[in-house]
């Protein structure tokens, strides 16, 4: 059974409600019942109240939506199961004993809200409540119209606003019902899933496999229409958009070149902000394609299937009239407060800053062969390419495992940057030159601390050539990986904030590592120790340089042993790991490569 953070199984639901309640000043609970109402129940009187509801595990839907300018009222059930008649007649009761001009049901199509909400209406009716309901069945999932009908998923929020945004401007019931109904008949919602999702104290639902995704699910983890080995992004949205939109299948939205619509990107529970990302500009960029113009787009997570990492699109066909309705102004907590503006993939961009060009310094006599430095280099890319799996896994252990990935990016930069252009032959401007790549293309710690490194060995070789040029710029590059920043001293700190003395700030360091903190410093320091000998006179460069290597890979080695004193690894419990470290492992094979 999968992990839940709940207080009990049996309570969740409830505990779920009066956290919402308990944070949000605007919100009531009724006593006695799962029924979460607005606070100023008083300002409905001689307005038209709003009422939806169903099973819990979907939040933010559908207590998320009570507030002003939208829903007056929620009536809650237990996990994936309908409210009771009984509440529901309550929540309908204390919306008419408020004074409420008439009483709006909005009720997704299952059918146990069907019949809950539904006898709940009779009952009302019977006393005398002006009540009305209206089914919401958005899901484009079934190709063959099924007696059930359409499911009701997450272009029921879209109905919420547009009656919400209506009822607050004093619509009257009859304008409401009318308005929502036709809206409702213009929307269309699919889902697709990369993993199925589960209620507190329960097995999953369903199983998929680690290459499998599956499309037109529910969100109460019923089957999809088809299953299917996972797709890129962008082709996963395209396989929706179509599916929503073929003329063949039954439940399919209408939708031509020219048309207008809102764009609903909703998580369903368990999916990265970064792929949400994703599939938002993949879905905008499709229907721009298409023609459509985009008036709206919500992205974020309005209706869940509790833990269930996947996504549904909705699409709502809108005039300017709708477009109004859901720019109307409202203080429910989920609805996210976008700026009114279409969306595109077409906004202009703004102008990068020009960099003023850098003159560089005359090196003349110091230049190394540009065959060599293009063989070196793409030996260094190579080896780093191949490496990639290798130092991941390695760096794993550290928590992100993205250290291959890193380097390989690295490699790439370096290999587009000799294709246009002809590196430098003048040692200083060389590594200067690569500095500048790694520190625009690289990204992560790495990254800038090679471009550290580096920079400052490029300034040590300026004007200078020889064997002990190189030693002295090793130990440079090495110093600048561990120099404090300048004005940072014990008493002040980095960011020039005076501290009491009895709290002294240690001096902020750009790397912060020293030699035996288990990082990439360890193989670079034992390699800037072995080349000192190039400074003793008569000594053999090429034997120098293989010792240096043979430091370099000693040390990495060594780092198995290390207690982690710096770098992400070092927040690591008991901060000690069984394999070397990625970035010392990766310095090792960098130096074996540039000096083979």
């Amino acid at each position: 059974v999968p992990k839940k953070l709940v207080t009990t199984v049996s309570g969740c639901a409830d505990d779920a409600l009066a956290g919402l309640v308990a944070c949000n000043s605007e919100l009531r609970l009724l006593q006695g019942h799962r029924v979460v109402l607005r606070g100023d129940l008083q300002a409905i009187r001689g307005r038209v109240a709003l009422l939806s509801g169903g099973g819990s595990g979907h939040e933010p839907a559908h207590a998320g939506y009570v507030g002003k300018g939208m829903l007056t009222g929620v009536v809650a059930g237990s996990m994936f199961a309908s409210p009771s008649v009984g509440s529901i007649l309550a929540a309908i009761r204390a919306v008419a004993q408020a004074g409420a001009a008439g009483i709006l049901l909005i009720v997704m199509n299952y059918t146990g809200d069907r019949l809950n909400f539904g006898m709940a209406l009779e009952r009302a009716q019977a006393e005398g409540t002006n009540v009305r309901m209206v089914v919401v069945g958005d899901d484009c999932a079934f190709t063959k119209p099924g007696k059930a009908g359409r499911r009701g998923i997450c272009g029921t929020i879209l109905i919420h606003k547009v009656a919400g945004a209506l009822a607050e401007a004093g619509a009257s019931l009859d304008e409401i019902e009318k308005k929502v109904t036709a809206a409702a008949k213009v929307m269309g919602t699919l889902g697709l899933s990369l993993s199925p999702c589960s209620i507190p104290g329960s097995k999953p639902s369903f199983q998929l496999a680690e290459d499998e995704m599956e499309l037109g699910l529910g969100i109460h983890g019923e089957a999809g229409v088809h299953r299917m080995k996972v797709l890129p992004a962008d082709k996963a949205v395209e396989t929706m958009l179509k599916h929503m939109t073929d003329p063949s299948n039954a439940s399919h939205l209408s939708l031509s070149p020219g048309s207008s619509v809102v764009l609903v990107v909703n998580n369903l529970g368990g999916l990265s902000c970064l792929e949400l990302g994703i599939v938002a500009g993949a879905a905008v960029r499709c229907l721009e394609s298409r023609g459509i113009r985009i008036a709206r787009a919500l992205v974020g997570t309005f209706m869940t299937a509790m833990e269930m990492a996947g996504v549904s699109l909705t699409l709502m066909l809108v005039d300017e009239e709708l477009v109004k309705l859901m720019d109307a102004k409202t203080m429910a907590m989920a609805w996210p407060n976008i700026l009114a503006g279409p969306a595109t993939t077409q906004r202009e961009e703004v102008p990068a800053p020009t960099e003023a060009p850098r003159k560089l310094q005359d090196e003349t006599g110091t230049g190394l062969s540009r065959a060599r430095v293009e063989r070196v280099l793409q030996r260094v890319c190579s080896t780093l390419l191949d490496m990639k799996d290798k130092l991941n896994e390695l760096d794993r252990g550290a928590g992100d495992g993205d250290c291959g990935h890193t380097h390989a990016q690295a490699a790439q930069a370096i290999q587009e940057w000799m294709h246009s252009r002809p590196p430098p032959t003048a040692p200083a401007q060389l590594l200067s030159a690569l500095a500048d790549v790694l520190l625009q293309q690289m990204g992560g710690s790495s990254g800038v601390l090679y471009g550290l490194f580096l920079t400052a060995a490029a300034r040590s070789l300026r004007g200078r050539s020889g064997s002990p040029a190189w030693a002295d710029a090793m130990d440079t590059g090495i110093e600048a990986m561990q120099r404090s920043v300048p004005g940072a001293v014990e008493s002040q700190c980095p960011l020039g904030i005076p501290v009491p003395p009895e709290f002294p700030c240690i001096p902020h360091r750009y790397g912060g590592a020293a030699p035996g903190d288990r990082t990439m410093l360890d193989s670079l320091f034992a390699a800037a120790q072995a080349l000192h000998s190039l400074r003793s006179p008569g000594a053999d460069p090429l034997q120098v340089l293989a010792a240096a290597v043979q430091s370099a890979e000693a040390a990495a080695e060594a780092t198995r042993h290390m207690e982690a004193g710096a770098g992400r690894a070092s927040y690591i419990r008991s901060a000690r790991l069984e394999q070397p470290d990625a970035g010392a492992v990766a310095v090792a094979a960098v130096l074996g490569a540039v000096l083979e």
